[in-house]
């Protein structure tokens, strides 16, 4: 509570200061249209922070839309040729999301946080490989496992039937859990992940998270001079854990084709160099604790949240669910009940589905990014060092410019004939450029393993409703919204 206090004093004061500041004209001395605060709208509102800037988009007809973050000038970019030089063409210039993160926050220093061009850039490319199709295919059989255990879960447990999110974020949380440390061949149920708890203590919005990131985004300074953390509270746990599962594989010669294995074959090769620069990054066991811990942060509650909705508009709309339960039915009975890889890999319809799922509700509605040095738009417009650059990913996904009748739900705008004449930069459920979700393959196979298995099980009864969602800093969340599951004769 006294942490809650402090910060919303200084909060308070920032605001005062603010209107003092020559900030407030600093876009309309550039001939831009400058509106106000935009941290404000946030604390004081009650939507989402992709809401009010989806809100901002569709009131003004400008290329771009100036405002401020407490101090930090703050432009929203509406044009794709602005969007892509910021997040491809001119990444050198915005390379860094612009969250802030103390040196003593270890769980921080992932992939996620890391402004440092360095460090992030040699990291980046440790851990691609992770993801390739082959390293994938051998994850699958931990998938698999779970999304087995995912509908026995769901089935035998009604409470989670009515509370559909929490039987997601259940199935997220422990796929991420096997997929990092493996499965533990002690737990007969891969749904009793010892993470769950931390996960949903984590990931779901609160005030305090909600300050603490605006106290970083707003005054950088004072974050770092009360050495703030965002993830603190999970260090010992989460550290302890890695260090735990590493010093226990090093006894083990099977390989799990897991995450820990990943670490191992880094620590074994000793001092990350970037050839190029020369730059150096000891593998350490809390380095590789916290890019264990970005998976976590970035794929539980954004591929529950998929799921989710796309189980919501499913719901919504039964022609579209009779087609999908169609092609499941057909992989499934091909392969005998007992899926692969690339029996995965032939659900094109359900791709079809998820894409529609994600331009509708997309993972992350907001993109920021920090401008490292001076540099300018395609359009002409200076962008100045400590700047901040929105991408406004939720208004793009809805604008009718781009995607006619955009509330409507229709898998077939990403048949392969209509999805090559959508514009580039216009859809980016993963974002893209060279910070584009190293995740997103992996997630697109988790998401549509469990899918897949909880659709082959159970349909869902016709309703209509329209999501509520939640006070989120940067996503998308309705986990009150419920749809019915039905078990279904097969």
């Amino acid at each position: 509570m006294l942490f809650i206090i402090l910060c919303i004093t200084v909060v308070l004061c920032i605001v005062v200061f603010y209107f003092k500041s020559t900030k407030k004209d600093y876009w309309k001395k550039q001939n831009v249209v400058q509106i106000s605060d935009l941290m404000i709208k946030f604390v004081t509102g009650t939507e989402s922070m992709p809401e009010i800037v989806k809100k901002i988009y569709e009131e003004y007809d400008e290329p771009y839309v100036g405002m401020t973050q407490g101090f930090i000038p703050t432009l929203m970019l509406k044009r794709p040729e602005d969007i892509q030089a910021v997040l491809a063409g001119d990444f050198q210039s915005f390379h860094s999301r612009g969250i802030i993160a103390n040196p003593n926050d270890l769980l921080a220093d992932n992939l996620v946080f890391i402004s440092d061009y360095q460090r992030w850039k040699i990291l980046r490319q440790k851990l691609s490989p992770v993801f390739t199709s082959a390293k994938l295919k051998n994850m699958c059989y931990i998938l698999n496992k779970c999304s087995q255990d995912f509908v026995d879960f769901v089935e035998g447990n009604m409470d989670m039937r009515q509370k559909p999110f929490n039987a997601l974020y259940t199935y997220t949380t422990s796929t991420i859990g096997a997929a990092v440390f493996g499965i533990d061949t002690q737990t007969k149920n891969t749904m009793e992940s010892p993470f769950l708890e931390m996960a949903w203590k984590t990931l779901k919005p609160s005030m305090k998270q909600n300050i603490t990131i605006l106290m970083s985004n707003v005054c950088p300074f004072l974050y770092k001079t009360l050495q703030l953390k965002i993830f603190g509270e999970y260090e010992e746990f989460f550290v302890g854990a890695v260090k735990k599962v590493l010093a226990n594989r090093r006894q083990e010669p099977a390989k799990r084709h897991d995450f820990i294995d990943i670490c191992m074959e880094l620590q074994k090769q000793g001092m990350m160099q970037d050839p190029n620069t020369g730059y150096e990054l000891e593998p350490t066991d809390e380095i590789l604790a916290a890019q264990a811990f970005f998976f976590f942060i970035a794929g539980i509650d954004t591929s529950a949240n998929t799921m989710h909705y796309t189980l919501l508009e499913l719901s919504n709309n039964p022609k579209i669910l009779k087609k999908l339960h169609e092609e499941i039915d057909k992989v499934f009975e091909e392969s005998s009940e007992e899926i692969t890889y690339n029996d995965i890999e032939k659900l094109h319809y359900m791709d079809q589905v998820l894409n529609e799922a994600m331009r509708k509700y997309p993972p992350l509605g907001v993109i920021q990014r920090i401008c490292s040095k001076d540099t300018y738009l395609p359009s002409g417009l200076k962008i100045v060092k400590d700047n901040i650059v929105l991408v406004p990913v939720f208004a793009l996904h809805r604008d009718k410019k781009y995607f006619p009748n955009p509330d409507v739900f229709d898998p077939e705008r990403f048949s392969p004939e209509n999805q090559s004449k959508i514009n580039n930069y216009v859809y980016l459920p993963f974002g893209e450029g060279n910070r584009i979700c190293i995740g997103n393959r992996f997630a697109r196979l988790q998401v549509k393993v469990g899918l897949a298995r909880l659709l082959r099980r159970f349909t869902l009864v016709e309703q209509n409703i329209t999501p509520t969602f939640e006070k989120s800093p940067f996503g998308l969340r309705s986990p009150t919204d419920t749809y019915e599951l039905k078990l279904r004769d097969v």
